[in-house]
């Protein structure tokens, strides 16, 4: 299978000047030497999957916000939905904006910079995936080091520099903290229709902290891409509340 959306580089932001203008420190080189960076991000991959705790388990898939997620029976071959992961993230609006006793007129603006923040989130990521064209732990670990490691969480299908959880879900945390504050409780059950147990988070940046590491405890990154993934989605963020003025909105109805 190609890698998909090699192109969105060329969408155009709604408010970030352009894709590549928060590119980051590139990741580090393909080596399997194991005096380098990259073998020992490979093992760090490696041993977390072989060891995943329960707990670890629950976190990686809470947010595994796989769309499409395949299963093979005998011969068929057949696809379940999920929620996507900036679904995820338009969810936790929905449930925060509703415990906050949010007013039409601020519910609005609340999903409007989410929404945006998301948005541009996406395209300033995939612009650095496929610059960096990373090959995925999956592919390494199982050519060069195991070839029957499976990764807690399927594989997806694109490169894996930087993680797009961690850009898109910082970029989404930056925003509600600036609009709700950075202590803000909430009950995330964003994923109970698909059958995983709520969780709870004392801020908007624990969640995305916790968001980000789920993808090396699913086995799909490796540790620079959510470091970086974080600060490229802290960027974002912060980019959109300093040029996105919704102070003096007001709401028409005609």
């Amino acid at each position: 299978m190609e890698g998909i959306e090699p192109h969105w580089d060329k969408i155009r932001t709604l408010v970030v000047d352009s894709s590549n203008q928060f590119v980051i420190k590139p990741p580090p080189e393909f080596s399997l030497d194991p005096d380098t960076k990259f073998y020992d991000d490979i093992m760090e991959v490696y041993d977390i999957g072989i060891n995943l705790t329960d707990e670890q388990k629950e976190i990686a898939s809470f947010w595994d916000c796989n769309p499409y997620v395949s299963h093979h029976k005998g011969h068929a071959m057949f696809a379940t939905k999920k929620i996507t992961p900036g679904g995820h993230w338009i969810e936790i609006t929905s449930l925060v904006t509703r415990d906050a006793n949010l007013n039409l007129m601020e519910t609005i603006k609340t999903y409007s910079m989410v929404s945006i923040g998301l948005f541009d989130a996406f395209i300033v990521c995939w612009d650095e995936k496929w610059r960096s064209i990373l090959v995925r732990p999956e592919t390494v670990i199982n050519q060069y080091f195991d070839e029957d490691w499976i990764p807690f969480l399927q594989t997806p299908p694109f490169p894996e520099y930087t993680s797009g959880h961690s850009v898109i879900s910082r970029a989404s945390a930056v925003i509600l903290t600036a609009l709700l504050g950075d202590k803000f409780e909430f009950f995330d059950t964003s994923e109970t229709e698909y059958g995983l147990p709520p969780r709870t988070f004392g801020s908007f940046i624990e969640a995305s902290d916790e968001a980000a590491i789920s993808r090396i405890y699913g086995g799909i990154h490796y540790m620079p891409a959510i470091t970086y993934g974080v600060e490229q989605g802290e960027k974002v963020g912060k980019f959109v509340l300093d040029n996105i003025d919704v102070s003096n909105t007001t709401l028409s109805i005609k």
